[in-house]
């Protein structure tokens, strides 16, 4: 039998104490931790990215000649860091916000749901709609070499999203962290080495 939901876990009370925005930057550190998708000195996108728990990670691994970029539909509460460009607005319309279109990042990353229905064959098409938003601006935004990570959940379209993005990246790995909740059933899809 699952444990239940328990919203205020043992990783949300240390990330508070910690001064994350949310316990999923503890996701991105183990991401981090197996596979080195960010690199010092880097420029990342982060796509989905309020409340800023995976930015603030990026910010940490970029060190202090990396940047990182965050965009959201949702305004993300400022972030004191001159390396840190926060953007309100759809990431499809990316390239209009920057002022360019050129590929510009080393990683491109996304924790980004869509808001659930409680319908769930619903909510798995809007979780691979966000997933496949997060490809379309990795397409367009990552540098050759790059690194991707995407948030999915299994069932519904999932196993046609990883087959499409395969050949996009030298590597593809599929990863179900420690640090998600036991409730959850999400993974995450990592590409390393984008093919431009």
């Amino acid at each position: 039998m699952s444990s239940e939901y328990n919203r205020k876990d043992p990783l949300y009370l240390k990330a508070k104490e910690e001064g994350y925005r949310s316990r999923a930057a503890y996701k991105l550190k183990e991401l981090q931790q197996s596979l080195k998708i960010i690199q010092n000195g880097g420029h990342v996108l982060d796509v989905g990215a309020w409340p800023g728990g995976w930015t603030q990670v990026a910010l940490e691994l970029v060190g202090p000649r990396g940047t990182v970029t965050a965009i959201d539909l949702q305004a993300l509460a400022p972030l004191d860091d001159p390396r840190c460009n926060l953007l309100v607005g759809d990431a499809r319309d990316l390239g209009e916000l920057l002022g360019t279109s050129e590929p510009r990042f080393d990683a491109v990353i996304s924790d980004m749901s869509a808001k659930l229905t409680g319908i769930k064959e619903a909510d798995q098409a809007a979780a691979v709609g966000s997933a496949e938003l997060a490809l379309y601006v990795a397409q367009n935004m990552l540098k050759s070499g790059g690194s991707f990570v995407v948030k999915v959940f299994k069932g519904g379209e999932v196993e046609g999203f990883v087959k499409s993005t395969r050949p996009m990246f030298n590597k593809l790995v599929r990863s179900e962290l420690k640090s998600s909740r036991n409730t959850s059933n999400e993974f995450y899809i990592i590409g390393l080495g984008f093919k431009r």
